[in-house]
């Protein structure tokens, strides 16, 4: 009796949590940053450098440009321009911009 307790339990948490999952109208494709998308890398702000290095190339960035400790990162693919500030090893500024800015 107990067992069936914990199932029913178990059983209506899950339904009431499906009730909470919010729908974003959102397309993109698996692996790409909950907030942003290979034209939008703003969600990176405040990651490590290095870690957020490799998320950039995953979604098709490279660097294509340095002056101190700012980047500017290019997507060929969408044409998304990423302006990022490093600061203390992490992404301190994360601005997109035109992709003339590139």
């Amino acid at each position: 009796m107990f067992n069936v307790a914990k199932a029913t339990i178990a059983t209506a948490t899950l339904i009431a949590l499906a009730g909470c999952v919010e729908e974003t109208g959102s397309t993109a494709p698996p692996g790409l940053p909950m907030v942003g998308s290979a034209t939008d890398v703003t969600s990176f702000e405040g990651a490590r450098a290095g870690q957020a290095e490799g998320g950039l190339r995953a979604l098709g960035y490279e660097a294509v440009r340095t002056q101190g400790l700012t980047t500017w990162w290019f997507n060929r693919a969408t044409g998304a321009c990423a302006q990022i500030r490093t600061a203390d090893g992490r992404y301190a500024d994360v601005t997109m911009l035109s992709a003339e800015d590139c």
